[in-house]
């Protein structure tokens, strides 16, 4: 078993000053902790794998493809391999886990 508090990973992210911790890979999935603060810019680019983010703090939207939806707290959204995506209109630091499957390159 591998467990993880969600403190200590935050506080691990920002000591390496970046948006993204992985912090769990595995044969057949990857999972990170990625943080976008209140009035940042979310800069990813389209994956070579699925996704699915759920968001553990914070409030946004996120447009996938051509559909945009509200998050926050609670949310949950798969992204298909290849399809762009962004997290935009950060009103409240935006603290989200992501799944890749296959684990991201």
């Amino acid at each position: 078993m591998k467990a993880f508090r969600l403190e200590e990973l935050e506080a691990e992210r920002a000591a390496n000053d970046g948006a993204y911790l992985q912090f769990l890979r595995e044969r057949h999935m990857s999972v990170g902790l990625y943080a976008v603060d209140r009035g940042g810019a979310d800069p990813q680019q389209p994956h070579a794998q699925d996704e699915v983010y759920f968001v553990v703090s914070g409030r946004a939207a996120l447009t996938v493809g051509d559909e945009t939806t509200p998050v926050a707290r609670g949310s949950v959204v798969y992204v298909p391999a290849g399809v762009p995506h962004r997290f935009h209109h950060v009103s409240e630091d935006l603290r989200v886990m992501v799944v890749f499957s296959p684990p991201e390159s």
